[in-house]
């Protein structure tokens, strides 16, 4: 049964757009034709889950399958949790508002050590017991964990998860899907169904598996394996065209996967080590998926997603043919972090669009010294060109990713950072230009499993003492912002990711004392006290104090003794994370470890010789290196077409959940609309085309409406009913079209020539009131000259004005007995000018209350209509 959801989700809470469930390309499958119904649930806010590629990705691929059904959700607000919990409502899946106690399996996505505790907080909202154990007498959902996190090293969370799924999803969840399939048809208990997903390679059972003293963990019985397999899959580009949220979010944009997998082989990198091997998509499905996906989507930029984008060989031949064939849609390329050394003018020229796109290197060291003990394959003089190029293509400000703490660090390393960055400053300078600008991020190296540095670790205090040093050095230079990680979270994020099942009890306990949310500045502290007070309360503060203090410190402090030291003797004990098989042998991470004493360089084995790690072979496949096609000419820049041959004026109304969309998001949806719509939308000039799309007036968030307006210019002149069909096919049906005309190009626009707005609202009043006294109250409010109201302008200034002389017309419309609390529906007609003088919905009830001094409560608001002048 659905959760009635409507006195939940209302115009209070914070973008309530985010519980809506009805996206564009959202998948609405029969509850009742599905034999298994899972729910992809993303522990974060909606803006940080809706844009995660994998979780767009795992959606469509569960969603494409026969008698399965997918929904989802996300961590809600702070105010939305907290109407959940006092009116006793559980947590719910956005698009069916089903209860998530009432489908069959729940998939977290952990991602980040300390997310553990957003989980938490999502289960209890959902009255879902936490621990397996307390789960396992009952009829819950089964649930599981995947991710980066979740595969690396899944201990610290196993007493929360029926199974873990380790690896890629793509191949997994469906074969998990047909399991359980077969398992519901056969009535198993819950423990026969763990029993039969146990069998599946990828899974991860934990409670067929068991901690020994020394902190390892092995099966329970020999038919479990002893090691579990990390899948693999090649990504398919087409899954990763869905979801275009009506809020902004984190990545509002169009992302297709190029590659998956980077064989660069930094020593401090888990996702390079965990996502092995490296694997081209075919360029001519990269630029299809683009292609379809643009015009599905209606986005105006899209970005390539790779570990390292510059090591796609085919970057530079996709990035511009998709740039000729979209080269008069204002669209605009973007992508993360890339290899300053495989930086030139192709990838340059591909880059930005309408607008430049930010661009984002990571040098990680400031010395070479440092770069090669982290086995970047990075020199000054790539770094010096790469950045260059940039400077002269030109881009004014770069961002720059660092790290301090790395193994073997001295003090003149961590100094060469900022004598890099001046030294990159005085390099790119030339008359008339503006100098090169930095935004640094520098973080605290946080040792990772699976890596060749999982076995380090270094001091808070010492940290601490690295940031104050570069903080000196960096009062020196101009034109640098730095940004530092807070040291606190490092070291806790190093004490749950590196730690064994004896976590579990901390977790909880740090969610029961507020820990959540720990990632997001303004929560660091009570994070920090929770999670401290969570390790004291489990005895093991001893154990954190090891991690605070660096004692797992192995390595030399300068170059000199780092030669000569060898491993010790304490890196063969056994770790809690080897029984997920990543397919390295720990004998390779150990023998790179001892390379990285040396500062000894290990070839990219995608492009150079075999690095012999271990990953090659029938179980994770092995390279897979496409070579590039031809770069395509370049067609030209694009131009905006600011032509201005035709006006059109829409009349629309916002019904029903669309109520709920904010103004700013109601004018990105029409962007994204004439896009899907291929309708000839004009452009103003300028830096930043925008196209010439104008609603006439904002309608507040949560009112109805039959009454918007919104302008259109175009290039070319179209037929109007063409046009109106056309629009009214792309937009959901809660923004119906009432009436479409064409205008003189010289009318002005609607937004120009406003006069007055008609409302119908619906109000109570607290007491009772015959239709007579209501009548009366108008009749007073309508003798009266003088009705005054202070308001604050923009600049802050107090000002009095006369409500009176704002109101044109009211009346009373309909008595609405046959309700808990009656209500009355007031229609008015109030002054609302492009110059922000208007009357508002609830300043009526001001003048009602001025009259009956009493109060008065809004229930509900509907514009009927916006009255224009000529």
């Amino acid at each position: 049964m659905a959760v009635a959801v409507e006195k939940l989700i209302t115009p209070d809470i914070l973008k309530p757009a985010r519980y809506l469930g009805n996206e564009r390309l959202a998948v609405h499958k029969p509850w009742d034709t599905a034999s298994i119904r899972w729910v992809l649930t993303y522990p974060e806010v909606y803006e940080v889950g809706a844009s995660n590629l994998g979780h767009i990705i795992l959606y469509n691929i569960l969603n494409a399958q026969p008698r399965q059904l997918c929904d989802r959700a996300y961590l809600p607000g702070t105010d939305l949790s907290a109407k959940l919990r006092a009116t006793n409502t559980p947590l719910f899946a956005v698009e069916s508002k089903r209860s998530l106690t009432e489908f069959d399996v729940l998939g977290f996505s952990l991602s980040y050590e300390l997310g553990a505790t957003n989980i938490l907080e999502m289960l209890d909202l959902a009255g879902i017991p936490l621990t397996w154990e307390e789960r396992a007498a009952g009829n819950y959902p089964l649930i599981f964990a995947g991710g980066q996190t979740a595969t690396s090293n899944p201990e610290p969370y196993t007493d929360f998860f029926d199974f873990i799924a380790l690896g890629d999803g793509e191949e997994l969840l469906p074969e998990i899907g047909l399991v359980l399939e077969e398992g519901k048809q056969a009535l198993l208990s819950r423990r026969e169904l763990l029993l039969d997903l146990a069998q599946i390679p990828g899974v991860y059972v934990p409670q067929f598996y068991q901690m020994a003293a020394d902190g390892s963990v092995h099966p329970v019985a020999d038919h479990f394996p002893k090691r579990i397999l990390r899948r693999v899959a090649t990504p398919i580009p087409a899954y990763s065209i869905g979801l275009v949220p009506y809020v902004e979010t984190v990545h509002d944009r169009l992302t297709i996967e190029i590659r998956r997998g980077c064989t660069r082989g930094c020593r401090f990198c888990q996702p390079g080590m965990l996502t092995r091997p490296a694997r081209d998509v075919a360029p001519d499905k990269v630029v299809e998926a683009i292609e379809q996906g643009m015009r599905a989507t209606g986005y105006n930029e899209f970005s390539l997603l790779s570990l390292s984008c510059s090591d796609y060989l085919s970057l530079p031949a996709v990035g511009m043919e998709i740039k000729n064939r979209l080269k008069n849609e204002n669209i605009t390329l973007s992508l993360p972090s890339q290899r300053v050394d495989r930086f030139d003018e192709n990838i340059a020229n591909i880059l930005g669009g309408t607008r430049q796109s930010g661009l984002t290197f990571a040098p990680e060291a400031g010395t070479q010294r440092m770069r090669d003990i982290v086995n970047k394959g990075l020199t000054n003089e790539e770094l010096l060109r790469g950045v260059k190029t940039a400077w002269e293509q030109g881009w004014d400000k770069i961002k720059l990713y660092f790290m301090i703490g790395l193994p073997g660090e001295t003090d003149a390393d961590v100094i060469g950072i900022a004598e890099t960055v001046s030294w990159l400053q005085r390099e790119c300078r030339g008359q008339g230009r503006r100098p090169l600008n930095f935004n640094l991020t520098i973080s605290n190296f946080t040792p990772k499993p699976h890596t060749p540095f999982q076995w380090h670790s270094v001091s808070t205090a010492e940290f601490q003492r690295k940031q104050k040093l570069l903080r000196q050095e960096f009062r020196r230079i101009r034109g640098v912002k730095v940004n530092f990680t807070d040291v606190r979270l490092s070291a806790m994020e190093d004490f749950i990711g590196r730690g064994d099942r004896s976590l579990g009890k901390v977790l909880r306990r740090a969610w029961e004392l507020g820990a959540g949310m720990d990632s997001w500045y303004e929560s660091m502290d009570k994070a920090f006290a929770a999670w401290g007070s969570a390790i004291a309360q489990a005895g093991l503060d001893w154990k954190y104090r090891q991690v605070e203090q660096g004692e797992w410190n192995l390595f030399a402090t300068t170059q000199e003794q780092s030669s000569e030291v060898g491993l010790s003797p304490s890196l063969d004990a056994p770790l809690p994370w080897e029984h997920v098989d990543t397919g390295i042998d720990k004998k390779w991470l150990k023998e790179d470890l001892q390379r990285a004493l040396e500062a000894a360089i290990v070839p990219d084995c995608s492009f150079d010789g075999c690095s012999h790690c271990g990953v090659c072979g029938t179980d994770f496949g092995h390279n897979i290196v496409i070579e590039p096609p031809a770069v395509p000419e370049f067609a030209g820049e694009f131009v905006p077409n600011t032509a201005r041959v035709q006006r059109v004026r829409v009349w629309f109304g916002k019904q029903k959940d669309m109520a709920l969309v904010s103004h700013l998001d109601l004018m990105r949806l029409f962007d994204r609309v004439v896009r899907r719509a291929s309708l000839p939308v004009s452009f103003t000039g300028g830096f930043h085309p925008h196209p010439r799309i104008s609603v006439a007036n904002a309608l507040a968030l949560g009112a109805t409406s039959t009454g918007e307006i919104v302008d259109f210019e175009l290039t070319v002149p179209v037929d109007v009913k063409a046009f109106q069909a056309n629009l009214a096919k792309e937009l959901p049906p809660d923004i119906p079209i009432y009436d479409v005309k064409e205008l003189d190009l010289k009318a002005p626009a609607a937004s120009q020539i406003i006069e007055a707005a008609e409302y119908l609202i619906t109000v109570s009043v607290t007491g009772e009131a015959t239709p007579t006294q209501w009548q009366s109250w108008i009749e007073q409010i309508q003798t009266k000259t003088e009705i005054l109201w202070e308001q604050i302008t923009k600049s802050g200034k107090h000002q009095i004005v006369n409500l009176r002389d704002r109101l044109l017309e009211l009346e009373l419309v309909v008595t609405n007995t046959n309700q808990p609390e009656p209500t009355v529906t007031l229609r008015y007609l109030g002054i609302c000018r492009p110059d922000g003088v208007l009357l508002r919905p609830e300043q009526i009830l001001f003048m009602l209350e001025n009259v009956a001094n009493t109060e008065f409560h809004l229930w509900h608001i509907q514009r009927n209509r916006l009255v224009l002048g000529i």
